[in-house]
């Protein structure tokens, strides 16, 4: 007796064992050797900066965290990122491609187990009773979509009831199964981190267009005081020439500066609609419902930390995104492989059969059968064979597309420190420049006042005063938008740890994180 249990046991473990059998390639994420620091944020970059010159947050190992927006110090500005957050409809589209591809996996999961397959039937038969016991003919109705059982020829009729359960199965005995699942769960993971991404690319949108219309708020300021000082200027020259110390030239020249001082105003009015527009659809708003009060730009950059190159590699969405795309990649690999081995199948019915419904659940109505069959292509042409090396081509492609990510993060923090450190430089140079055009537009005034000096000198100096206090806003709002960037460049504060696992990808707490606030 044991030797016969042994000989039942041994199928069932060669089976089991052939079920832990897995013919796809190992995974194993490329190195990409990060540099040991970012070459723009070494102080030796801002040894000849003046004072006042942006430097990032030391020690160099401090990173952003939370709400990164909220070190800006612009209380209006929150509030705009918080219903973002809630009301972004780019978010909530890829919120949903999470969704799906979550319930992808459990699609793919599917796989592991067998299908079972109920079809009960009920038949009635019966015979003509005249015509039909000579001539042998008969009549079937059928209640159900079940196949009609045989007519009785001698004109009796009956009942005939089946409950029927048929089950297949094909066990997962070269990893197909078991990798589709776990392309689906890679996948989740890579529509996880590109959630994130795009939640990031958002946030940084929200930011740079609040800046941006800030900073037309500010250059709104610099004209309204222009067009002030021009109006006053243009009163004065008319009060010389009916003095007869100026001329109607003068008048005409102070009517032109006039006159294109409001014309340049009116343009920034434009473009603060444009950016208040933006910011309306980016908190789902409608832009017709949705306005801005006016405040000039006054935020100071400060210092971010940039951290460490390595750290890069866990902080940004997009490499995690890139990264598990490789995963996925690999694991395809390992479903077409698996095509080389054969499919078993294994297949059981059984039910019960009966001509009435009392005798149904009784022994003699009980029938069942097992069997098992195997298949293997024996010739595709190379079918095979060119899928697997098409998806090797792929995750090749893929590693590629990995390593360029990872050296596109290294550079643009390179460029953002750089553009943070030249255009803070160039925000305390231009300060000065903007005291010296102011002296001379007071020294122009004056002599012109005086009746030293045509109204042209003026003329001259006011452009010049308004030229460069027009630079100044510029670089202002490049500073803080370059800023912004820098922040997105270094992932937000998103770390790779708060991407869902592959086992944990469906799981409410997984789908909850991804959602936030949502």
């Amino acid at each position: 007796m044991r030797r016969l249990a042994n000989r039942q046991a041994c199928p069932a473990i060669l089976l089991l064992a052939l079920c832990g059998c897995n013919v796809g390639p190992k995974y194993k994420a490329p190195a990409v050797p990060p540099p040991p620091d970012f070459k723009e944020s070494a102080p030796a970059a801002y040894s000849s900066s003046p004072p006042g010159t942006w430097q990032p947050a030391r020690p160099q190992d401090a990173v952003l965290k939370g709400k990164w927006w909220e070190m800006f110090n612009e209380p209006e500005l929150n509030t705009l990122e918080d219903q973002l957050d809630i009301n972004n409809q780019n978010i909530a589209q890829y919120f949903q491609n999470f969704m799906a591809a979550r319930a992808q996996v459990g699609e793919s999961r599917a796989a592991y187990f067998p299908t079972v397959t109920l079809d009960p039937s009920v038949n009635r038969s019966g015979g003509g009773g005249r015509g039909g016991a000579a001539n042998g003919a008969g009549f079937t109705s059928t209640t159900t979509g079940a196949p009609p059982s045989v007519t009785n020829a001698g004109g009796s009729s009956g009942t005939f009831i089946s409950l029927p359960l048929d089950a297949s199965w094909a066990p997962d005995l070269w990893g197909r199964v078991r990798n589709t699942v776990r392309q689906a769960q890679y996948a989740a993971q890579v529509s996880a981190a590109d959630l994130e991404n795009e939640r990031l690319t958002e946030q940084a949108s929200l930011a740079e267009y609040y800046f941006e219309l800030r900073g037309q708020d500010s250059l709104q300021a610099v004209y309204n005081r222009i067009i002030e000082t021009d109006k006053e200027l243009l009163d004065l020259t008319r009060s010389l020439v009916d003095t007869g110390i100026d001329s109607p030239e003068d008048v005409a020249q102070a009517e032109v500066t006039f006159r294109d001082a409001e014309e340049a105003g009116a343009g920034v009015a434009a473009n603060r609609a444009l950016y208040e527009h933006a910011i309306a659809t980016l908190t789902g708003k409608a832009a017709s419902s949705f306005s801005m009060p006016v405040k000039e730009l006054t935020t100071p950059v400060p210092p971010i930390p940039v951290g460490l190159p390595s750290e890069l590699l866990q902080r940004r969405p997009d490499i995690a995104a890139a990264e598990r795309t490789m995963a996925e990649a690999n694991a395809l690999i390992g479903v077409e492989k698996a095509a080389y081995y054969p499919t078993v199948n294994l297949t059981g019915s059984g039910g019960l059969e009966a001509s009435a419904l009392k005798s149904l659940f009784s022994i003699p109505a009980l029938f069942w059968s097992l069997g098992a069959s195997a298949s293997q292509i024996i010739f595709d042409a190379g079918l095979r064979k060119s899928t697997v090396a098409q998806y090797t081509a792929n995750y090749n492609a893929d590693v590629a597309a990995y390593k360029q990510t990872v050296l596109t993060a290294f550079q643009q923090v390179e460029d953002y420190i750089a553009t943070l450190r030249v255009v803070s430089d160039q925000i305390v140079r231009q300060g000065t420049a903007i005291e010296a055009a102011q002296r001379y537009l007071n020294l122009a005034t004056a002599r012109y006042q005086t009746g030293l000096d045509p109204y042209l000198n003026v003329m001259s100096a006011q452009l010049t005063y308004l030229s460069n206090q027009q630079t100044e806003v510029t670089l202002r709002v490049n500073e803080m938008v370059a800023a912004v960037e820098l922040v997105q460049a270094l992932g937000g504060g998103w770390k790779a740890s708060e991407l869902p696992s592959p086992s944990n990808v469906t799981t409410k707490q997984a789908a909850t994180q991804a959602d936030q606030v949502r």
